[in-house]
């Protein structure tokens, strides 16, 4: 026999519609989340008792680390345009912290590698 919570399972994410999730609203004008926006859960010791079933696990899976928008929506099977209106409401209230992946580093001048190369081989032989 399975329990209640068994039936619904993830099917229940599916039959919610967005606009319930996310109570009507759509993405703020100022979308500050991409795709490898990198977010974790705030050190601030925050009741998520209040917040909303979606809301609660996106702080949850959070705490353990980084993880990219992309990744969030892909472990709570929503959709990313959700999954940044909820990463909004989270920010502004304090739940979580967000950071811009870091850049890739910048190739090094050809001509300084070579310099580099060419006083090591004078020095060390």
């Amino acid at each position: 026999m399975t329990a209640p919570d068994d039936e619904l399972g993830t099917e229940s994410v599916e039959l919610v519609r967005p606009y319930v999730i996310t109570n009507g609203r759509g993405l703020p004008d100022r979308d500050r989340f991409d795709l490898i926006t990198l977010v974790t859960a705030s050190a601030a010791d925050k009741r998520t008792d209040r917040l909303d079933p979606e809301k609660r696990s996106l702080v949850a899976l959070c705490q353990g680390g980084y993880l990219s928008v992309a990744e969030i929506a892909g472990h709570l099977r929503l959709p990313i345009g959700i999954v940044k209106v909820l990463l909004s409401d989270l920010a502004e209230d304090g739940y979580i912290l967000t950071r811009t992946p870091v850049p890739p580093a910048q190739l090094a001048d050809i001509k300084v590698l070579q310099e580099v190369l060419d006083g090591l081989q004078a020095r060390f032989g």
